[in-house]
């Protein structure tokens, strides 16, 4: 194992709902848990040191959606100050190069869900204030802002309010997340975007058939516009009989082979699914992947850029140093 090469490497993880779980709960993220995925212990043992972390807006919160985002907002700066000494907010470019300089694990606040924004572009730019940096437009079905993939069937894109607010992030500089959007939607934003998109937790359609995979034309797309696609480990995703951290490189090898190295990044889902992936169980387990890529024949240069590397380009390209805030479009 060349552990040299998965320390010295800056490990981004773009999406995990441990948010959801500290919240159910009501645990700490600085104790090590005995189920689930994601704690401090196990992030600092995978060598994460970009780290996502998602308020899921769940459909059963119908009718207080925002309320809900400002529940899991209040869990997460619970949890900055009791780690402080170990997790760093990050704003933009600079702060996270700050955490990274600090050897603190730099967290970036996310939205998994439009619903939150309840209709109203006001609210985006609020929770832009609060330290959102990053909105997956839907979750699987349909909201103000468009169609998820459970809507497929009707092939509908982005509603007039979604092309809103796809402009406004571009004038925010917030990253805009096309995992779990229709096809249609996917190819509105990519249309409007004035900056590269992130699909934070989605694998490829072609090696592994399912609605909240991508596919190969999709992937392709997302690449030539400097996009990046975070490998999720849910089982479901990534092979449907026999899901393993091996069928996961095959994910990788097949995204390499139709789209190139520049587009591939990592995005858990830890604590987002039921079970563990065999051979990558947990944020502890991460290791094995940059071993596993290593026996799969990558050069250093590109499994750097696989365990966050793309990422970072991205981020400092759409963040340009700075979050955009007050920025007039």
């Amino acid at each position: 194992m060349n552990h040299q090469l998965h320390t010295s490497s800056v490990i981004v993880d773009a999406h995990c709902d441990v948010l959801t779980v500290l919240a159910q709960e009501n645990c700490s993220l600085k104790e090590r848990r005995d189920s689930g995925h994601v704690d401090l212990p196990r992030l600092r043992k995978g060598g994460v040191k970009v780290q996502f972390f998602a308020a899921f807006i769940s459909p059963q919160y119908r009718g207080n959606y925002l309320r809900r985002a400002m529940e899991l907002f209040d869990r997460f700066y619970g949890e900055l100050n009791e780690c402080s000494g170990e997790i760093m907010l990050v704003r933009d470019f600079d702060d996270l190069e700050k955490a990274l300089g600090l050897d603190k694990i730099a967290a970036i606040l996310t939205v998994e869900g439009g619903e939150a924004l309840e209709g109203r572009i006001e609210v985006l730019r609020m929770l832009n204030r609060l330290g959102v940096r990053c909105l997956t437009l839907t979750w699987n079905g349909r909201n103000e802002l468009g169609d998820g993939v459970a809507e497929a069937w009707t092939y509908g894109g982005l509603t007039k309010f979604g092309v809103e607010v796809v402009k406004e992030m571009n004038c925010l500089k917030m990253l805009i997340d096309v995992s779990h959007l229709s096809e249609a939607g996917f190819w509105n934003v990519l249309e409007i975007s004035t900056q590269p998109v992130i699909a934070s937790h989605s694998n490829s359609g072609t090696v592994c058939p399912h609605p909240r995979n991508l596919t190969d034309k999709q992937i392709k797309a997302l690449a030539t516009g400097g996009g990046v696609m975070g490998l999720t480990f849910v089982p479901d995703f990534v092979h449907q009989q026999s899901p393993s951290l091996e069928k996961l490189l095959d994910h990788i090898d097949y995204i390499v082979s139709i789209a190139g190295p520049d587009c591939i990044g990592l995005g858990s889902d830890f604590d987002g699914y039921s079970g563990r992936l065999e051979g990558l169980g947990d944020a502890g387990d991460l290791p094995a992947l940059t071993e596993g890529l290593l026996c799969r024949g990558y050069k250093e240069e590109d499994i750097r850029k696989f365990l966050g590397g793309n990422f970072l380009r991205l981020f400092k390209k759409v963040w340009n140093g700075k979050t955009g805030e007050g920025v007039v479009c």
